[in-house]
């Protein structure tokens, strides 16, 4: 299921700073769901926003089983360095933090 979230984190911080570039905030809503192939139902719903060269996010992910994945992160550039943190909770309640500095 991490793999499946680490792309969909990596496309979300990917659009995040294309939308740096634009003028005037930038803000966004997505949800979804569907039914696996055992029939069990899931869903999914993030938000986030850019304004003044930094972007943020948070979003959830609900399991056939019921267990709940949340992330949220932050992505800021200035003088063409990006710099990105982000938490990651499991159903379990484990957590992955992460940082990144790059740049463009």
């Amino acid at each position: 299921m991490f793999s499946v979230r680490s792309s969909m984190v990596a496309a979300a911080i990917a659009a995040m700073v294309m939308a740096l570039g634009s003028s005037g905030a930038q803000a966004w809503t997505r949800s979804g769901g569907g039914v696996g192939p055992r029939g069990g139902t899931w869903s999914s719903s993030g938000s986030g926003g850019c304004a003044g060269g930094s972007c943020s996010h948070t979003g959830s992910f609900t399991g056939p089983r019921g267990g709940v994945v949340t992330n949220s992160g932050q992505t800021s550039c200035a003088g063409g360095t990006c710099t990105h943190t982000g938490t990651t909770t499991g159903p379990y309640g484990g957590t992955i933090n992460r940082s990144s500095t790059f740049t463009r």
